[in-house]
């Protein structure tokens, strides 16, 4: 079951996924589910007209999930944590109904960094998005295969397939909101540092544990060596990242 929301991002995974049912040597099944959530003036039509045209089997579901967020949402906070759990939760529901084993989202690269900064700056911890989560018993995996892809480059993709694009009013309806803060200083960043978001992605999947300060992995309380008896001398450290070594 694919998540499309009529964003650039569930529209190039709905269409990639397409391409790669084609190629595969066993058969899966898709179905595209589009939630409206009730948002004043969102018309699901060209989402509708499109799906037909290209022959996508779908669904659309209609619950009013805004009304609920927007009455229960303090005065300050962002919308988006309980506007996503209850998306969520509905899309469990809709995957049992039409027995999906998999729930695909469309988070790219740029989720995944974005993730990781607002909870290392915000929440003190290191955690981004995970490219599948194992289903629990009677549950749905959920999946993520665009975690590699640059939003850029989605972008282009979705220009070049002429998807029309539904917008989420109810996200843009906060300018202030941390995750568009955490954008604004990536691209000011990036002018200084060309490689930031890859070098970031590749972060995301290079860890060392032992230098951390977890102390499930980093020994803490235990008797393990300081850094310095660990490496030896103090002479630089070439680790390969990204395709290049750093010091």
């Amino acid at each position: 079951m694919v998540a499309c929301s009529g964003g650039k991002d569930s529209w190039a995974l709905l269409h990639l996924l397409r391409a790669y049912q084609r190629r595969l040597p066993f058969p899966i099944s898709l179905v595209a589910v589009n939630l409206d959530q009730g948002q004043p003036g969102y018309d699901p039509t060209p989402l509708r007209e499109h799906l037909r045209a290209h022959g996508f089997e779908h669904h659309i579901e209609l619950r009013d999930t805004y009304s609920v967020v927007v009455e229960q949402t303090p005065a300050g906070k962002t919308y988006c944590s309980r506007c996503s759990r209850m998306r969520r939760a509905i899309l469990h529901q809709l995957a049992d109904r039409f027995g999906a084993n998999k729930i695909a989202l469309g988070h790219h690269r740029d989720d995944l960094i974005e993730t990781l900064w607002l909870n290392q700056l915000f929440a003190g911890r290191l955690r981004a998005m995970a490219a599948k989560l194992p289903a629990p018993p009677g549950g749905h995996a959920i999946i993520r295969p665009l975690l590699g892809c640059a939003e850029a480059e989605l972008a282009a993709y979705a220009a070049e397939l002429r998807v029309p694009i539904l917008p989420c009013n109810l996200c843009g309806s906060q300018p202030d909101a941390r995750r568009k803060q955490v954008k604004r200083w990536l691209a000011e960043l990036e002018a200084h540092v060309p490689n930031l978001r890859a070098n970031l992605a590749a972060a995301a999947g290079n860890l060392e544990p032992a230098h951390l300060l977890d102390p499930r992995f980093s020994g803490l309380g235990s008797d393990a060596p300081e850094d310095h008896e660990e490496i030896g001398p103090l002479i630089p450290l070439r680790r390969s990242h990204g395709g290049r070594s750093v010091e």
